[in-house]
């Protein structure tokens, strides 16, 4: 038998690899993003076009590289970052692995232009497809420019299972935001399709986080700080009363670093308990400062993942810091029934002098003297225009006279006998009895979760929050596809904030939601300005609706209109859609029960689960 095993040509190695390190747009951003870091720079832009799929580059002011390093960078397991395997637990650095550029030209159209700063001209590389085509001098600033064109290229099967532009764009941003968050000594802009999306200067940690999640963020952050010989821990975690249905503002940073750790977001969760709605999730950015001998970074491509060396004390100390400054800050209420909270000093006036009060006296104050009246006369003597208060007198002189008022008055003014009634006769009593009441009562609330009514063949029991959502879910499409809905104003306008990627969000189904009965104002950067909201909803339920509307916008994210459109009904109609627990009158167990058979589909909710169950007699009957 012929030998059969043969090593992988370089070109297709590097596509097998850039399989793993490259799944989207995004992770091409976050790769130049962190060799731009690594660099030195301190200034970087981020240009995209097409959500990435056209372009990609990213210009720093780094440090650059020689011609040699130019070239080489493109191999594979070519780095800068180690030497020995010892290194790998010593990383100060984002990349070590060196396969990210090669990854990157295997599966795209680079164009590199670096210079050094003591060089007079840089270097311009072109690579398509792992193979160089040109090498060359050309002129260019100190650093480096890197322009990733055409991804997938040559992958048609990657390039198709692409998502459209705006989900593409989102999950872009989202790197953008980890990078940006871990570097704040760092100036980021990004340019999408030629317009500004972020310019952030460089600033200190919290003013980062405002500027990329808005100005209403500031009052929502409450500031961690806890050191210990084993980590460091800073950081702001979000006021409880602001926790969101998503999980869009959770951040875990370890030596700038950003990583995702289910284990240790349990802790946080765990510092919050008590204090969070249900199904509500807290913000936080924490970053901790740890060992690296104690990190294994090499657990995958995209290094998210970190192994700790003592889980457990992580998990105990982070728990604890946030409850600190959860308690520190008057955050977390305490039960201290001697405590007068009026007495409590405020924390920012901790540093803080005393201040001698100041204090006004009259010193021509005198208690004795006699004071002169507008009238001209003194307390002492008589006034001019005493009052005298008069008796009222009898309450029968209220009627003296009347009779000889009456008798001025024409006949035919008083005169009642010309007043025709109506002769018809009342036949039916104004108020039904009880036994008429209890013939129409055909509905009976069971524990305030179901309707019970009955049927020819037996009866029917209804889950009354699910029938609501197929009521809701049917009348919000009607009015989304076919009519304009019933909308109310508001009195006083709603602003709600949100970040950029919450607003582009919102801002692809505008449309659909003023179908619903929304009714926007003027948007403003980081708000939402709504004059009007659908009948079927409170004005406080609208945050709400919108934050679930958001969350189910990024976990299902849908590109074509009609499935956009069932989203948003589907969203809308169960955020609003009447709980278990909530006591229903008669007439509204009856509207249910009727709206719901009146659907379409009123066997399953539009999350395909079942509103209702029959029981027949027969089944009734083999019970007893």
């Amino acid at each position: 038998m012929s030998d059969i095993i043969q090593l992988l040509p370089d070109h297709v190695a590097n596509q097998i690899a850039a399989g793993e390190v490259v799944q989207r747009p995004a992770s091409v951003v976050k790769e130049l993003l962190e060799n731009a870091i690594d660099a030195k720079a301190t200034h970087i832009k981020l240009i995209i076009k097409e959500a990435g799929k056209t372009l990609i580059q990213v210009i720093d002011n780094g440090s650059g590289m020689s011609v040699t390093d130019a070239r080489l960078s493109f191999e594979r397991h070519a780095t800068s970052k180690i030497k020995a395997a010892e290194d790998i637990f010593q990383l100060d650095t984002k990349g070590f692995r060196g396969e990210a550029l090669a990854s990157i030209a295997a599966i795209a159209h680079v164009e590199l232009k670096t210079k050094q700063e003591e060089d007079e001209v840089g270097t311009e590389i072109n690579i398509e497809g792992s193979e160089v085509i040109s090498q060359e001098v050309c002129v260019t600033p100190k650093g480096t420019s890197i322009s990733v064109k055409n991804l997938f290229y040559n992958i048609p099967a990657r390039r198709n299972f692409l998502k459209s532009n705006a989900v593409e764009l989102r999950h872009i941003i989202d790197e953008f935001h980890r990078v940006t968050m871990a570097h704040h000594s760092i100036k980021f802009d990004m340019y999408h399709n030629g317009s500004e999306v972020f310019n952030l200067p460089i600033t200190n940690c919290r003013q980062r986080i405002v500027n990329i999640f808005g100005g209403k963020t500031n009052e929502k952050l409450v500031p961690v700080e806890e050191e210990t010989d084993l980590v460091t821990i800073s950081g702001f975690i979000g006021k409880p009363e602001y926790a969101k249905r998503t999980r869009g503002e959770q951040f875990f940073f370890v030596n700038n670093r950003f990583i995702k750790s289910p284990y240790l977001n349990h802790a946080v969760n765990a510092a919050f308990e008590g204090l969070l709605k249900d199904k509500a999730h807290p913000s936080y950015f924490v970053y901790l400062t740890v060992d690296p001998k104690s990190i294994d970074i090499n657990i995958h491509p995209t290094k998210t993942e970190i192994k700790f060396e003592d889980e457990h004390a992580l998990y105990a100390m982070l728990r604890a810091s946030i409850k600190h400054s959860l308690g520190q800050f008057n955050v977390a209420p305490v039960l201290d029934f001697n405590r007068d909270a009026s007495m409590d000093t405020p924390y920012e006036y901790k540093s803080k002098t005393a201040q001698t009060p100041t204090i006004e006296v009259d010193r021509n104050f005198n208690p004795f003297k006699d004071e002169k009246v507008s009238g001209g006369s003194s307390f002492s003597g008589k006034s001019h225009t005493s009052y005298k208060k008069e008796s009222a007198g009898d309450w029968e002189n209220l009627y003296v006279g009347l009779e000889s008022e009456m008798t001025t008055i024409k006949p035919t003014e008083n005169d009642f006998s010309s007043v025709e009634f109506e002769s018809a006769e009342v036949t039916g009593s104004l108020f039904e009895t009880d036994e008429k009441k209890v013939g129409h009562h055909t509905t009976y609330q069971l524990r305030k979760k179901y309707i019970v009514t009955t049927i020819k063949s037996g009866m029917v029991i209804v889950n009354q929050n699910r029938a609501h959502q197929r009521i809701l879910y049917e009348e919000l499409l009607r009015n989304i596809t076919m009519a304009s809905a019933v909308s109310q104003q508001l009195l006083f306008p709603l602003i709600l904030s949100f970040t950029k990627k919450e607003i582009e969000l919102l801002t692809t189904v505008k449309e659909q939601l003023e179908n619903t009965g929304f009714v926007f104002g003027e948007l403003s950067p980081g708000e939402f300005e709504i004059i009007g909201i659908p009948s079927v909803t409170s004005e406080k339920e609208v945050a709400q609706l919108l934050e679930q509307l958001i969350s189910d916008l990024e976990s299902e994210v849908p590109d074509s209109g009609f499935s956009q459109t069932d989203l948003l009904a589907r969203s809308i109609s169960k955020s609003i859609a009447v709980r278990a627990g909530v006591e229903l009158a008669s007439e509204q167990q009856q509207y249910m029960v009727n709206s719901l058979f009146a659907c379409t589909e009123p066997t399953i909710t539009p999350n395909n689960k079942p509103t209702f169950i029959t029981l027949t007699v027969d089944e009734i009957d083999k019970k007893f």
